[in-house]
């Protein structure tokens, strides 16, 4: 038995400036830059976040811009291969997260629990 949940939206930004994206969508979403939180660093910016909402993260990357989300779990090897019997596969294996592959070509991650309260409002699988 483990349980997962959506964790975080983040915007990955092909851009030389991370702070500039990070106040576009700032303001386009209307939550302030977080500067004091610890995801705040180097290449991401970490967007304040509402009790019981999904994080969002702006992340400065190397491939196209897109948007993916990130899969909190408590168990990630069976969350990762609960996820491969519905048809994503595996892209990459990190040390903290996997990257994965929706069978309609979406990336996402599968990440260690994130926000506090977990498992609230986590879906239980057994």
């Amino acid at each position: 038995m483990h349980y997962s949940r959506l964790c975080a939206v983040l915007i990955d930004c092909n851009t030389p400036d991370i702070d500039k994206a990070a106040s576009f969508w700032a303001d386009a979403l209307g939550r302030a830059i977080d500067v004091d939180h610890p995801g705040t660093r180097g290449n991401y910016r970490m967007l304040d976040t509402p009790e019981d909402e999904a994080i969002v993260q702006i992340q400065r990357v190397e491939h196209e811009s897109r948007v993916h989300i990130d899969i909190e779990t408590d168990d990630i090897p069976a969350e990762v291969a609960r996820l491969e019997k519905l048809g994503a596969r595996v892209v990459n294996r990190l040390e903290r997260w996997v990257v994965m592959q929706a069978p309609t070509g979406q990336r996402f991650c599968v990440v260690r629990v994130q926000r506090p309260g977990f498992p609230k409002n986590a879906n239980r699988w057994d």
